[in-house]
């Protein structure tokens, strides 16, 4: 390991991340305040802790020839907007979204009135308040970045590469949690397999995700969720049989002591799970609930 990549490694290990399994934890890091993640990159976490969003939405600072971009404002929350600013001094050139779920987006129409700078972002429709929003495509380049379109967790996510193999990662790939994937038309299981294979197969050095702390073994934890993933249908397609059974009793089959917060997004996963089964001719849904297919 070089010299720069230990230093940028100490960096973003404050505050320090454990291991769980394959998943990584780390203590609430203070809101509102700068924390270096390496050579010119900094993490501000927005005030939006809970079950969805672990510790909150981190809001990713980076330098460029050109300025300051910020990678997901977050929240609208004042303070959090405060501190974006004040880190970015009149340097913030861009505003980059991974994808328009709220706790990512929200923020970020106060930010553009406030500093002037465009929002920009996959944008399958537009976003009201965002008049001047720049629409990314896959291979585009901006603010020094890349973008690389990764639809599944949404389908307009976006993941945003650095020259020096790091990589931006949004909701794609964290290290705490696995993402939700809702059915078409807001999500797609086969779309986010196929993006995880491609993000595996950058072998990036470093992962900075919207949620959690940094993933330094980047490869190593895609592979992971791929394998978390079969594992998850392989569950789901053994609780299946030739009789049908309804949504919420497979449901409850495949998802054992499941916190009530949890079951929206589990069902979301279940879902989309079942239709890729069913897309394969491995499960079929009627009237009466979902089957094995004979």
């Amino acid at each position: 390991m070089s010299a720069r990549l230990a230093d940028a490694a100490a960096a973003v290990r404050q505050p320090s991340a454990r291991r769980r399994g394959w998943r990584l934890s780390e203590p609430p890091p203070p809101c509102a305040v700068p924390l270096p993640a390496g050579p010119g990159i900094r993490r501000i976490v927005a005030p939006n802790p809970g079950p969805m969003t672990y510790n909150g939405t981190n809001s990713w600072l980076i330098d460029w020839e050109g300025g300051v971009a910020v990678i997901d404002p977050g929240t609208e929350d004042a303070a959090h907007l405060d501190a974006i600013i004040a880190e970015a001094g009149p340097h913030l050139s861009h505003i980059l979204i991974t994808h328009t779920h709220s706790d990512h987006v929200a923020g970020a129409a106060s930010l553009a009135r406030r500093t002037g700078a465009p929002v920009a972002g996959y944008a399958l429709d537009s976003q009201p308040g965002l008049p001047d929003w720049i629409r990314l495509r896959d291979g585009d380049r901006i603010a020094g970045l890349e973008v690389v379109h990764t639809p599944g967790h949404s389908m307009d996510h976006l993941c945003f590469a650095r020259d020096d193999d790091v990589l931006f990662s949004g909701d794609h790939v964290m290290g705490w949690s696995t993402s939700v994937v809702p059915p078409p038309p807001h999500g797609d299981l086969v779309a986010f397999i196929d993006s995880l294979r491609r993000i595996r197969d950058r072998d990036d050095r470093l992962m900075l995700s919207a949620h959690g702390p940094a993933i330094l073994r980047p490869r190593e934890l895609v592979q992971n969720l791929l394998d978390h993933r079969d594992a998850r249908e392989a569950s789901i397609a053994a609780v299946l049989s030739s009789k049908p059974a309804s949504l919420e009793t497979v449901l409850g089959r495949a998802y054992f002591n499941l916190r009530p917060e949890l079951l929206t997004p589990a069902r979301s996963n279940l879902l989309s799970h079942l239709n890729k089964l069913q897309a394969e001719g491995r499960a079929v849904s009627d009237a009466d609930g979902w089957r094995l297919r004979g």
